[in-house]
């Protein structure tokens, strides 16, 4: 048997395999190309989002770094259904997203900053319209 060979792979490694591919190209291409709402478009927000819902926490401190060098086989296949499902839409990615962003303690910091924003943005339109 050659080295490099599919069939040398383990299923651990082609879930793992898998999931780096559908988090650093597939997810990313389709944001990018798609038109889609997805509240992210960088292959390490998909990447957090997914080993986020798998450790369900921050997974930094439920794996040792590079994590998809320390996922188990059942991890990894929990990765990838998840991408898989966040592809075909039975999965909502915003709301992933935001759990996420709860578990690391930056949705309220994320929230106000957007209304904010969106505050300042109203009130030049409204300054703009006022001077027409």
């Amino acid at each position: 048997m050659v080295y490099g060979d599919d069939q040398c792979e383990s299923t651990r490694e082609r879930l793992v395999k898998r999931y780096l591919n559908l988090t650093k190209q597939v997810m990313p291409d389709m944001a990018r190309e798609q038109g889609t709402d997805w509240p992210v478009v960088n292959d390490h927000c998909f990447q957090r989002i997914a080993l986020d819902a798998v450790a369900g926490g921050v997974w930094y401190d439920h794996f040792a770094r590079p994590a998809y060098k320390h996922l188990t086989e059942s991890q990894a296949a929990t990765a990838v259904a998840l991408c898989e499902r966040i592809i075909n839409g039975s999965e909502d990615l915003t709301a992933l997203n935001l759990q996420s962003l709860r578990w690391r303690g930056k949705l309220r910091q994320q929230i106000t900053t957007g209304l904010v924003i969106g505050q300042l943005v109203v009130r030049a339109a409204l300054t703009r319209a006022a001077r027409l």
